[in-house]
């Protein structure tokens, strides 16, 4: 009787809707600082080492809600992408800095520093993190995820991106 109870509430928990922490937000209001995150699965990823091609800036007057937050696109075909799958296309962590996360906190991602691994967007803050993150890639994927649930509830970074400007007007 006992495993049947666990299982089923097991079952139930897996029915239920995950908690989605807050996601960063930039100067600009809006998420992943105001870039298409559906034009990432369009760009050429560069090797591990080197530098990837910047992210696509969107428009503000193509955007939709997810995660309480707004995200701009390119076009309306990639915001339409978008809301047909939205976790399929929002990066890992609520945007926050995938190697920060694997340290145990939440610290801003940049829409420039990117790398789409097993079909999931990562975002890292700065070049130089990018380099510990490429040293054991799916090595901090491993921390991060098993750190998230403990800091997914947390309030989201209010820090800025160090060294970056988005080219996104502002929300507010």
């Amino acid at each position: 009787m006992k495993r049947f109870v666990f299982a089923a509430l097991t079952a139930a928990s897996f029915a239920l809707p995950a908690f989605a922490g807050e996601q960063y937000l930039d100067e600009t209001g809006f998420a992943v600082s105001g870039y298409d995150v559906v034009a990432y699965r369009g760009l050429t990823q560069s090797s591990v080492g080197t530098a990837q091609p910047n992210a696509v800036p969107g428009k503000a007057s193509i955007t939709a809600e997810y995660n309480g937050s707004t995200f701009a696109f390119a076009t309306t075909e990639n915001r339409d992408t978008f809301l047909s799958n939205p976790d399929y296309y929002a990066p890992q962590y609520d945007g926050h800095c995938a190697y920060g996360v694997s340290r145990g906190g939440k610290v801003p991602g940049n829409p420039h520093l990117w790398r789409i691994v097993d079909d999931k967007l990562y975002l890292n803050i700065t070049k130089n993190v990018v380099g510990f993150w490429e040293q054991d890639i799916s090595g901090n994927i491993n921390l991060a995820t098993g750190n998230w649930p403990g800091i997914e509830p947390k309030p989201a970074s209010e820090n800025t991106i160090p060294n970056f400007s988005s080219p996104a007007p502002k929300t507010h």
